[in-house]
């Protein structure tokens, strides 16, 4: 088997072609029109705080999953307070819920 040659779907090499004489590269720059720069920064300062409320989101979602889970356990274990923690579960659970919902949109 070790002798064998394995066919890969993704792991063949082409030949890249340069369609640019004296094997030039061409690069495409962006620039901003002037005037426009205060534009530019609010949208990339609103971008950055977007994708930084999107992470925050991830993370309470999965930190009130875990916590929807552990809460599910020790339902199973306490059974004295069983009905405390299956209370406590589904308020995790909808807050993982909540906080998907906010991830998303």
């Amino acid at each position: 088997m070790s002798e064998e040659h394995r066919h890969h779907l993704f792991h063949h090499k082409k030949e890249e072609v340069n369609a640019y004489p004296n094997n030039s590269t061409y690069v495409e720059q962006t620039t901003v029109d002037y005037g426009r720069e205060e534009e530019y920064d609010k949208a990339r300062k609103d971008e950055k705080h977007h994708k930084h409320k999107e992470h925050t989101a991830e993370l309470g979602t999965a930190a009130a999953g875990a916590f929807a889970l552990y809460e599910k356990h020790r339902a199973k274990k306490d059974p004295e307070n069983a009905h405390r923690h299956k209370i406590e579960e589904e308020i995790a659970a909808a807050a993982a819920v909540g906080m998907w919902w906010f991830c998303i949109s």
